[in-house]
């Protein structure tokens, strides 16, 4: 394990070094992190490979945290399977429940609903249905109760699913997920702020809030003690980095989102940094 620790003064709460485009190539994607003030790395999980992998990565580096769990696009494997789905599903969340016995796993991600339609994708015939969202409601609610059980933090995945997702949290919601519950890279919604603030849920801000105005707009109105700082490496690459090399984005590239959110917020970027990593730090207990 490395020993060359920072002051962590940034913060990357979403970060997949355990994803291919940065896996290899990990040694030099801290390094540079590292330089760039970034102290502490979460990297969460969307399948059961990617979550050992991430805490593998716990292995080899300070700083490095895990997440672990099944990212609703991952739910499709089990809705086109030719095995019986719920016997296949339960056979994977439960490899997931092994996992969070590991001390530098600290939360439960990424996990929740997504209804986009991804035409680059893995799975052949990949569509979304009814049936494919009520699997993935499924999955969101058995992984929310392993958040409870063993004390984890939890990171959540909504795309184009407010009132999905909002229907499962507040079936199942604990008032131990207040302050330890993220959403992830959060769309610019103003329901899922309402129930964000409501339920003091943290919300993610990444590389595209130096792009898309309508996600500026939506950081002012968000008190800066909500937000957190993330990357979602690879992708999401900001502004200006975008302009050389779109993909694969990294971890030292948090700077520019620091740097956004203290622009819209009219703060200086070193309170942002201060402010983002201790709401980090008590969302993830680091």
């Amino acid at each position: 394990m490395s020993s060359n620790r920072i002051p962590d003064t940034l913060v990357d709460t979403h970060c997949h070094l355990n994803f291919e485009a940065l896996y290899d190539d990990a040694d030099a994607v801290i390094q540079r992190a590292r330089k760039k003030g970034v102290g502490i790395i979460v990297v969460p999980g969307s399948d059961v490979a990617t979550s050992k992998k991430a805490i593998e990565l716990t292995t080899r580096y300070e700083d490095i945290y895990a997440a672990v769990g099944i990212h609703p696009h991952h739910i499709y494997e089990y809705h086109g399977s030719d095995k019986p789905l719920d016997e296949q599903l339960e056979h994977d969340l439960a490899l997931i429940e092994e996992l969070l016995s590991n001390a530098r796993v600290v939360a439960v991600g990424e996990v929740g609903i997504d209804r986009y339609y991804y035409r680059d994708t893995k799975y052949a015939k990949y569509m979304v249905d009814e049936t494919f969202v009520e699997l993935q409601k499924k999955a969101l609610g058995k992984q929310m109760g392993f958040a409870l059980t063993y004390g984890k933090s939890l990171i959540l995945h909504n795309r184009l699913a407010v009132d999905d997702i909002i229907s499962v949290l507040t079936d199942q919601w604990d008032e131990k997920l207040s302050s330890k519950t993220v959403f992830h890279c959060c769309e610019a919604d103003e329901t899922l702020l309402a129930f964000a603030t409501a339920k003091q849920i943290y919300l993610g801000v990444d590389g595209d809030s130096t792009w898309s105005k309508k996600k500026q707009r939506f950081i002012k109105q968000v008190p800066l003690e909500r937000l957190v700082l993330e990357t979602d490496s690879p992708y999401l690459t900001p502004e200006p980095a975008r302009e050389t090399q779109k993909f694969p984005n990294e971890p030292a590239h948090l700077v520019y989102v620091r740097d956004m959110v203290a622009q819209i917020k009219g703060l200086r970027p070193e309170e942002v940094a201060k402010q983002t990593s201790e709401n980090a730090r008590t969302l993830f207990t680091i």
